[in-house]
């Protein structure tokens, strides 16, 4: 009896995180569906008085939509190809040890940690010189680099926890070191792959600053269209938190629909390395 009442304890802070955490959206929902005139500090919790204003999120999604295709364009590729990258390495430091791979994995970690701002000017001008500057391509190359430390990190510690004997007897069997990785590490790294794609969806599309400062207007990805919407003199509120509610849909939507995989992944590399 006193355990099960202890369990429920527990729920308790959980509930006020999880409330907490929600009442931006509720917020930002809330004041999406409201028209001009209802929306204020002072109504900024009550629920709309006036209806639903659907044509809120109409009005936003005329704005947002070749933004939100840019983004898609660029967040696909970005994860996809930066999660490959991370597996080869991760397969390369975790199961073909070479002189100097101690070195080279702290290395490519040290990349996690260097700040966005420091980079930016040097990384204008080379975009400049490789002819990729303003445009998409250059912003999902740049995601791709950045990406690269924490994809090799999560594969890296979760090949770590395949056996060895595993790798030995693929060796026997007359395998290389392509084919074992394609044919044996590949199909079980499912749960590495979900927890890098993820992030990496959600890093890309959250992205401002790379976004900003490297793509020109035809190729904005939706975090720079939506701060672009607002006026110089006069905000629409509502019409801004329904535009913010359809660029976060997407990311919701992952999180809601893979989160459980996301958390089996992670607690699947995080045994060893």
């Amino acid at each position: 009896m006193i355990r099960s009442r202890s369990r429920y304890l527990l729920y308790i802070p959980l509930v006020v995180a999880a409330i907490f955490f929600l009442l931006p959206i509720y917020v930002m929902l809330v004041t999406g569906f409201k028209s001009f005139a209802e929306v204020s500090l002072q109504t900024m919790w009550d629920l709309p008085r006036a209806g639903l204003k659907l044509e809120n999120f109409q009005e936003a999604y005329k704005h947002l939509a070749p933004a939100l295709g840019n983004s898609f364009l660029m967040v696909i590729p970005a994860a996809v190809i930066s999660s490959i990258l991370g597996s080869v390495n991760g397969y390369i430091l975790a199961k073909w040890k070479f002189k100097g791979a101690d070195v080279i994995f702290p290395l490519i970690l040290f990349g996690m940690f260097i700040p966005y701002q420091s980079i930016l000017i040097p990384l204008v001008s080379f975009m400049r010189q490789i002819g990729l500057y303003g445009s998409i391509p250059g912003l999902i190359l740049t995601h791709v680099i950045y990406g690269i430390p924490i994809t090799t990190l999560t594969f890296r510690n979760y090949y770590a926890t395949i056996p060895k004997e595993l790798l030995e007897a693929a060796r026997i069997d007359g395998a290389g070191i392509i084919r074992i990785f394609t044919k044996v590490l590949l199909p079980i790294s499912l749960p590495s792959f979900v927890v890098v794609v993820i992030w990496q969806f959600t890093s890309a599309w959250n992205d401002f600053l790379f976004a900003v400062a490297l793509t020109k207007p035809e190729a904005w990805p939706v975090t720079v269209a939506l701060n672009n919407m607002a006026g110089s003199q006069i905000i629409a509120w509502n019409v801004q938190m329904a535009g913010s509610f359809l660029a976060a849909l997407p990311t919701l939507i992952v999180y809601i629909f893979l989160g459980n995989y996301f958390l089996r992944g992670m607690m699947a590399g995080s045994l060893k390395g």
